[in-house]
């Protein structure tokens, strides 16, 4: 039951000592605001290395190759090996484990890996590229702003369509022109825009991107059955580093590779990189939480000192009230509640401004379009902040414990006799 009486004592009793109050309840109000501060940075931080994967899935292996530099089965080295898509097929067939295959492709001559697209009397130069039908499926993060995706009917039917990044389109259709349905020009050939899609990869140069069907990108541009990379993705619960060894394991034994050559087929798996990332994130939030935390201490101590100051001050008081038949419950309660009540209030206004200070630097990165290369969106989620409201009332409960229990131990007679 609400105890008006008790509340409107500790009120009075605050307000007796404002300015000692103030300070007191400055040290925890600081010490979590630069916890959230901190908390919300490191977030910031991750969400920006997050933004930097790309919108591929975070367990796809990427392989492509190079030429050999260990002889090999008769063969001397410095031979280039080249992917087709019958080493997609050979793959899915040998490795069960497979769950999505596709290929890619890009157009252009090595020292020239860009492509003149025209629409109508606007042209730019963008990087064009093939890729197989379930390369979507791998791309499970690409943010799609308009349209639709390729898909396994537009490979089978080699159509003239593509997909463009935001990029292409604010140069070919700019002041918010719809580029769904029209076309884009490139190589002879036009090919209607069926898709928009943004990738923050690469600090948005992904979004400078043009996708179409990897059968129309080789009757485009004459390539075959030729391919540059090999993206797959194992299947749930399968080890992401003993799929990339079988993968080129199987790679190398089919084009008479050396298994110790690691120049002629190379991979990157997107979950070595993430498990090296979390790994750091894991280490900054434990230092984040160190740091905050021994500052919030120290604002917890001030408070316990300042309780224990509160006592001494108070000691006719204490007595008087014992002497009239408080108990030392009561008494501890009252110590408590005043202690709870500054630490609370103070960490509660901090926790609010903290939260309010990175909500008000997202709306500014977000407002002048800032693209800082690492660090996105900080944040502190609502879990997080519950737990340092949770750890704030311990702490001022545990603050004013020893004052409190001290308290309850002070006998009328003595008390009477203080000065």
């Amino acid at each position: 039951m609400f105890d008006f009486d008790k509340w409107q004592e500790i009120y009075f009793s605050v307000k007796q000592n404002k300015m000692r109050t103030i300070l007191t309840a400055f040290g925890v109000f600081w010490g979590i605001l630069m916890l959230m501060l901190l908390l919300g940075a490191g977030k910031g931080l991750q969400n920006g290395s997050n933004r930097n994967f790309g919108s591929d899935d975070r367990s796809s292996i990427w392989i492509w190759t190079s030429t050999t530099s260990v002889s090999h089965a008769g063969i001397p080295k410095g031979r280039y090996i080249q992917f087709s898509e019958d080493d997609m097929h050979a793959i899915r067939q040998a490795i069960p484990d497979t769950k999505h295959i596709s290929a890619e492709i890009m157009a252009g001559q090595r020292w020239r890996r860009t492509i003149n697209v025209t629409h109508q009397n606007r042209t730019g130069a963008f990087s064009v590229y093939g890729v197989g039908d379930e390369y979507f499926k791998i791309k499970v993060f690409i943010d799609l702003r308009a349209g639709r995706t390729l898909s396994a009917l537009d490979e089978q039917e080699s159509r003239k369509v593509v997909m463009i990044g935001t990029r292409v389109a604010e140069k070919l259709f700019p002041n918010g022109e719809s580029a769904i349905d029209k076309y884009v020009y490139f190589h002879g050939i036009a090919l209607k825009v069926v898709g928009v899609f943004h990738d923050d990869a690469q600090q948005g140069r992904m979004s400078e991107r043009i996708y179409m069907p990897l059968s129309t990108f080789q009757l485009t541009f004459g390539q075959a059955k030729r391919i540059n990379e090999i993206v797959v993705t194992p299947k749930q619960g399968v080890d992401p580093f003993l799929f990339e060894s079988q993968v080129l394991g199987f790679l190398k034994t089919r084009h008479k590779v050396a298994m110790e050559d690691n120049q002629a087929i190379n991979a990157y798996n997107y979950a070595r990189q993430a498990q090296s990332v979390n790994q750091l994130f894991t280490a900054i939030n434990f230092f984040v939480w160190f740091v905050g935390l021994g500052t919030l201490a120290a604002g917890i101590v001030g408070v316990s000192n300042i309780m224990i100051i509160t006592v001494k001050d108070r000691t006719r008081e204490i007595g008087v009230r014992k002497a009239l038949g408080a108990t030392p419950g009561s008494i501890v309660s009252m110590i408590l509640s005043e202690s709870v009540l500054i630490t609370a209030l103070a960490g509660y206004i901090g926790l609010v401004l903290g939260i309010a200070l990175l909500e008000g630097a997202n709306a500014l990165i977000v407002a002048t379009g800032s693209n800082l290369a690492y660090f996105d969106r900080p944040e502190v989620d609502l879990n997080t902040a519950f737990i340092a409201l949770g750890i704030l009332v311990g702490a001022g409960a545990l603050a004013g414990l020893a004052p409190a229990l001290h308290a309850s131990r002070i006998m009328p007679i003595e008390a009477m006799r203080e000065e």
